[in-house]
């Protein structure tokens, strides 16, 4: 955390600087007490008015610069403190943006949140007090033991024994804290996360349509009650320690008053009114500071908990970084070549034996192609489609852009070269054309329009009465799937992707959004590198080149009529799609196929199924 608090140095120092004159000024009261009673309250022939109006009236002053440096002090801690807090949080920010995107496929949003918030909230208060408070409290505690030892150094050991005993207790406790308060921190990470999860527009509706009203108000129930228990558990810990120091506190007095009386009755030491006032004065001095340290070593100790759970995403190590020196690929220049070579993947590395989610794939998309990859479910598609724009790293092999390694390309190049239409198009809870801009952040209303107008959906948006200033709402749940593909699409269109990689683009939408989004994606895929991802056939028949995976293996490639030849995995997949009747296919050469199999030129033409 030091580091966090360097450009804020100069602060730092000048709130040193004020809590030791704060402290000095502090301890002047007490010894004023004692020159008070015995030099101008109880002397010979009466009090000394005039002395006593002069030593009062300083006395006064003194209280008075006391409490305004505290002032100074606590706004300039506070000050410092919060700084450091949003430093920590945008840290924190910018860290997990660069972490990989298989980081948040195996965790849970409502957890990440809650380390941005809660965990981050938890150690606001040592960030914005403990270096004042610990700073001012053991000033305050040296300069009042030296008082101390001027007036009595017998009665000074009487009152410093005990306090070696306080600071082995407060370790103790401060250990039960921090364990509560991790146990605290994990629950509300799960309340966060059901929160997140149920009450977001797909979780309310999961939940009304299922009518799951009462497991999930169980499940929030559950940890809440738990997070109830556990805080009480810690406010007890902590207050039953701190009124065990309160009775002691408010029993040291008689110690002192006992210790004074054995000192007279033996006379070893000259023990004045004044001195014992002054002493008791003091005393206070003394055990409160001492207080206020222990009070912040449990919080410290208790902190812990918050600080293991924000340094146990900081520690992580981003795996996909830029390389020292990446080479640029200027977007102007670029031609869109796209090449995997010998390419193994696996998502879960630590399985044993390894399990491939690609298996030596290669395979080459020339400048300006449309490629569509097709398979069953879990075949690798979209696992190529992460892979192209470093959304992952490869295991062995290489993916090539260009002829370059996209490991020894920077981030930004890679943007610029490569755009993605997922079949879930996300959007923010923002207005259309923030939405848009996500493509381009200095794109004018006229550019947006033109982009929308090609994606066919310019006029649909004019339709709402504010236009592009439409809030979308959360995921985009204002606006239809095949809206908010169009908006997508859109979008990927101001970003001007040399290299486009479409994700099941269509596969959600009823016929007539898919006929709109076809059109809009047909506009987007002119002059560009495409690759498709279908499970529709019937979009990619005019493809140049069509490679079936299955397995995480490149198991054929071809044109559609070339594959439907061969009667192999993609003749499969355009049987079972098309109604199962027999496919036919004109080879280039004029020879007939029908499933595969080349028919005799006498043999009757084949009805087709569809």
């Amino acid at each position: 955390m030091v580091p966090l608090f360097h450009p804020y140095r100069r602060q730092v120092w000048a709130t040193i600087g004020i809590v030791l004159v704060a402290a000095a000024v502090g301890v002047v009261n007490p010894l004023l007490i004692r020159t008070v009673f015995d030099t101008a309250l109880f002397v010979t022939g009466g009090p000394d008015m005039t002395r006593l109006l002069w030593l009062s009236a300083l006395m006064v002053i003194m209280a008075v610069a006391s409490s305004g440096l505290g002032l100074v002090q606590t706004w300039l801690t506070n000050k410092v403190g919060q700084q450091v807090l949003s430093d920590l949080r945008t840290k924190l920010f910018s860290h997990l943006q660069r972490l990989p995107l298989s980081f948040f496929t195996g965790t849970r949003t409502g957890e990440i949140q809650s380390r941005l918030t809660n965990d981050v909230g938890g150690v606001q208060g040592v960030l914005t007090s403990t270096l004042g408070s610990v700073l001012y409290n053991v000033v305050t505690f040296l300069s009042a033991l030296a008082a101390m030892l001027v007036l009595s150094w017998q009665l000074t050991l009487v009152a410093v024994a005990t306090v070696p005993v306080f600071f082995l207790l407060t370790r103790w406790v401060g250990e039960r804290r921090r364990v509560v308060a991790r146990h605290t921190q994990e629950r509300l990470a799960d309340l966060t996360a059901i929160t997140e999860e149920s009450l977001s527009v797909s979780g309310i509706l999961l939940s009304k349509v299922f009518h799951r009203h009462s497991d999930e108000l169980a499940r929030f129930d559950g940890d809440n009650r738990q997070i109830a228990d556990l805080q009480v558990r810690q406010q007890v810990i902590s207050n039953g320690f701190f009124y065990g120091i309160q009775v002691f506190l408010g029993a040291s007095p008689a110690l002192v008053y006992l210790g004074a009386g054995l000192l007279l009755n033996s006379g070893s030491a000259a023990v004045t009114a004044g001195t014992v006032v002054a002493f008791t004065t003091l005393q206070t001095r003394l055990y409160f500071p001492i207080s206020q340290l222990l009070q912040v070593m449990v919080e410290l100790r208790s902190s812990l908990a918050y600080f293991d759970r924000i340094f146990e995403y900081l520690d992580i190590e981003p795996s996909i970084i830029d390389p020292p020196q990446p080479v640029v690929i200027d977007r102007s220049a670029a031609r869109g070549e796209v090449e995997l070579r010998d390419v193994r993947f696996r998502y879960d590395r630590a399985a044993e034996p390894p399990h491939w989610n690609l298996d030596g794939v290669s395979l080459v998309v020339r400048p300006g192609q449309l490629a569509a990859l097709v398979g069953p479910s879990g075949a690798g598609k979209t696992t190529i489609g992460y892979l192209v724009p470093r959304l992952y790293d490869v295991d062995e092999g290489a993916v090539l852009l260009d002829g370059v390694d996209v490991r020894q390309l920077g981030h930004l190049s890679i943007t610029n070269l490569v755009g993605f239409v997922t079949q879930e198009s996300y959007l923010f809870h923002a207005t259309i054309a923030d939405n848009l801009r996500a493509g381009k952040a200095d794109a004018t209303l006229a550019e947006l329009r033109q982009a929308c107008e090609m994606a066919a959906i310019d006029r649909r948006i004019m339709e709402f009465p504010d236009g592009y200033d439409t809030v979308v709402g959360e995921r985009g749940f204002r606006l239809s799937g095949g809206e908010k593909q169009r908006v997508a699409i859109a979008r990927v269109i101001l970003h001007d992707p040399k290299i486009l990689i479409l994700d099941e683009a269509t596969s959600a939408l009823d016929t007539t959004s898919e006929r709109l989004v076809q059109e809009a994606l047909g506009r987007l895929m002119e002059g560009r590198t495409t690759i498709a991802i279908a499970h529709r056939l019937s979009t990619i028949q005019a493809a140049d080149v069509i490679f079936g995976i299955d397995g995480g293996k490149v198991i054929e490639r071809g044109t559609h009529t070339e594959l439907l030849s061969t009667g192999g995995l993609y003749a499969s997949l355009y049987r079972e799609q098309f109604g199962g009747g027999r496919i036919e296919a004109v080879c280039s050469d004029g020879v007939r196929m029908c499933d595969g199999r080349v028919l005799p030129r006498h043999e009757a033409p084949v009805e087709l199924a569809s």
